[in-house]
């Protein structure tokens, strides 16, 4: 089983007069990567839902965003008023405030420091939010991988589809080779004959043949396409495995070896028929790359 990197989940739940709501979207990426939005009351949470983000998902750039309200009073901060007063006390005595130049404004007054205080229950308001958040990732995630594993679901049936194109076209390229093999040798063997025949030189059939070989050597294909078979099983394996298993650099990796053997094959081979289905294989592997990416 594989899973798609694109994916979305969402969860939501009231505590008292507080409510919360939290969603998690994944898009593509090479590594694993979270952002993740926080009231700033809740700040202090960021390291541990980002640990849990890690356990349930292994790849993909993550965006968590949380949202709170609450409508009780008790979420009001403290005027600490010996403060407020102190500073009143401060300003009254500058000449510009006790001429009445300048009028006072209690609103800046208010974002000093030690004016306002924060409201009493603190840490009990921070471990309802505890409580409530992990809740609430647990089930946004799974609504997250599923909705991975829907996408994983069609991206397999793509991947599949391109690797019947390369398997069929493998199969004519293996059923192939050994009539293109022969009928290089015997275009090489003519050609060998006929430079001795011009040159009037006198060669051992055991050269000829020992050239003939070496030349067969190099545009022997037979390795290439049983390393390219192999990994063409491989990749039908991992696709088809019911257990689901983090694949998607495996099978990025898998991919370049497939290409390259692709890119080995035509190079080798210098037949009109063989190079036309190299172009398809090699075209279906990069679509394959592209579509792997998508893979966590």
């Amino acid at each position: 089983m594989i899973r798609s990197m694109t994916g979305f989940g969402e969860a939501s739940a009231t505590s008292g007069a507080a409510h919360f709501y939290l969603e998690v979207r994944s898009l593509n990426s090479k590594y694993f990567k979270a952002v993740i939005r926080l009231p700033e009351e809740f700040q202090v949470l960021e390291a541990e839902l980002e640990t849990q983000l890690r356990h349930r998902l292994n790849r993909g750039s993550v965006f968590m965003t949380i949202r709170y309200s609450d409508t009780s009073g008790d979420v009001a901060h403290v005027v600490n008023e010996p403060a407020l007063r102190s500073y009143l006390d401060q300003l009254k005595k500058l000449p510009q405030v006790a001429s009445g130049a300048v009028q006072i404004e209690l609103a800046p007054l208010l974002s000093l420091p030690g004016v306002l205080q924060p409201p009493a229950g603190e840490e009990q308001r921070l471990g309802v939010a505890r409580a409530s958040l992990n809740k609430l990732l647990e089930i946004a995630c799974e609504g997250l991988v599923k909705m991975r594993e829907r996408e994983g679901q069609y991206l397999v049936s793509d991947l599949l589809t391109h690797h019947d194109v390369i398997a069929a076209r493998l199969v004519q390229i293996k059923a192939r080779a050994p009539q293109v093999m022969v009928e290089h040798e015997k275009r090489l063997k003519g050609r060998i004959e006929q430079m001795i025949k011009d040159m009037g030189l006198s060669v051992q059939g055991v050269d000829i043949v020992r050239e003939l070989a070496i030349t067969a050597e190099r545009v022997d294909i037979s390795e290439e396409i049983a390393r390219l078979s192999g990994h063409l099983d491989q990749f039908t394996q991992m696709l088809k495995d019911k257990e689901f298993k983090p694949i998607g650099r495996t099978l990025d990796f898998l991919t370049q070896e497939m290409l390259r053997e692709a890119n080995t094959i035509a190079s080798k081979c210098n037949d009109a028929e063989i190079s036309r289905w190299c172009v398809e294989v090699k075209g279906s592997i990069d679509r394959i790359k592209e579509q792997v990416q998508n893979v966590e």
